[in-house]
């Protein structure tokens, strides 16, 4: 994903700073990570600026120390790509940003159910689409003590947050790929479904709800312990060899020395539509990680709310310039449905691809049998 995908530019950062992400720290974040959810955040998540995971002028890299985490702003967060053995390159900067949405998502959710509200909306700060949330409840819900009311919501709440989270930042990826620019230059469509975007996204969303049961810590400092936790478990390597695996690849899956210039050849269009896991995308022969076998992990779904007697439908209506573009692809006028137009959407885009750049993303070709190991 590319939300705002020009970490060189580094005034953009400072401009989003200056333009309501606030520096001090959020009272939301004073006590301990499961209580964020009940009490919310004051703000949505801060914009961070994101990069691509080829070696080229300006990329930060990164290796085993992550920094802390802040869900507003920090010096000591570190933004950039690293490199592990079950996992490829990941994106720490998109990690932070679907981890924070999924939180800031999940408390507004919580808070929806409490109130017995219905629908509410929200939208990325980098993007114009809205994202419009209707929720149903079961019978006799308002009639529930409170205490009981508050422990469903809370279940419940988790698993809409990384829900809406990622098809939020999927949706941007779609968005990104027919011509968005939501920094207005024309780097963007190089990043969108960049081989490490989907996977660090999903991350961020799974590392959000383990940082969110913690009893012990703050939220930022649950957010650094199961982020160090993580990239640990999928054999994080030192800056070097992030840029060693990208330069490998240099001609084959991108070219290019300047954000401005790159052509980034290689995609990876795995978003969990055919059963439901993402696999990320290996580098070959990364001499560190002789035996590196792909992790895949489960994408967020609704299924636990079909066991509390909820259900949720989530609507994306686009304000974009591109929007007459993405709504006619599948034949919306206004709003589109992530359950029953993404599928759509990315059968359009890898037919794109393989135009543009290889048989291999077409739709048609069978993609195999995934990789033994998924996460457990």
């Amino acid at each position: 994903m590319m939300i705002g995908r020009l970490y060189l530019v580094s005034v953009l950062s400072l401009a989003s700073i200056g333009g309501g992400c606030r520096i001090l720290p959020d009272g939301s974040n004073s006590g301990t990570a499961d209580q964020a959810i009940c009490r919310g955040f004051n703000n949505q998540p801060r914009i961070r600026y994101g990069t691509y995971p080829c070696a080229i002028f300006g990329t930060p890299l990164v290796g085993a120390k992550m920094g802390t985490h802040s869900y507003h702003w920090s010096p000591l967060e570190k933004n950039a790509i690293g490199y592990t053995c079950s996992a490829g390159h990941v994106d720490v900067i998109h990690i932070r940003i679907a981890a924070d949405w999924t939180a800031y998502l999940t408390s507004v959710a919580y808070k929806t159910m409490m109130k017995g509200k219905t629908q509410f909306s929200y939208k990325l700060a980098v993007d114009r689409s809205r994202n419009f949330v209707t929720i149903s409840y079961p019978k006799g819900w308002a009639y529930l003590p409170e205490k009981t009311r508050s422990a469903i919501a809370r279940d419940v709440a988790m698993a809409m947050g990384p829900y809406l989270a990622f098809t939020t930042v999927t949706w941007h990826e779609i968005l990104t790929w027919y011509g968005f620019k939501c920094v207005g230059l024309p780097v963007e469509y190089a990043s969108a479904f960049s081989w490490e975007d989907s996977y660090s996204n999903l991350l961020g969303t799974i590392l959000a709800v383990r940082a969110m049961r913690d009893t012990e810590h703050t939220y930022n400092e649950a957010v650094r312990i199961v982020l160090d936790e993580e990239m640990r478990k999928l054999g994080i390597q030192p800056a070097r060899v992030s840029r060693q695996a990208s330069d490998s690849v240099r001609g084959e899956w991108f070219t290019g020395n300047i954000a401005l210039f790159v052509d980034m050849k290689k995609r990876n269009f795995d978003i969990g539509l055919d059963d439901g896991f993402i696999t990320p995308t290996l580098v070959p022969e990364v001499s560190p990680c002789p035996e590196a076998r792909p992790v895949s992990y489960p994408v967020p779904d609704l299924s636990l709310l079909e066991e509390y007697g909820f259900s949720l439908t989530l609507e994306i209506e686009p304000h974009e310039w591109e929007k007459n573009k993405v709504l006619d692809i599948v034949h919306q006028k206004k709003r589109i449905n992530p359950r029953l137009h993404f599928a759509q959407y990315l059968d359009a885009i890898r037919r794109d691809a393989a135009v543009r750049y290889s048989p291999e993303y077409s739709p048609d070709l069978d993609k195999g049998s995934r990789p033994a190991y998924t996460a457990k």
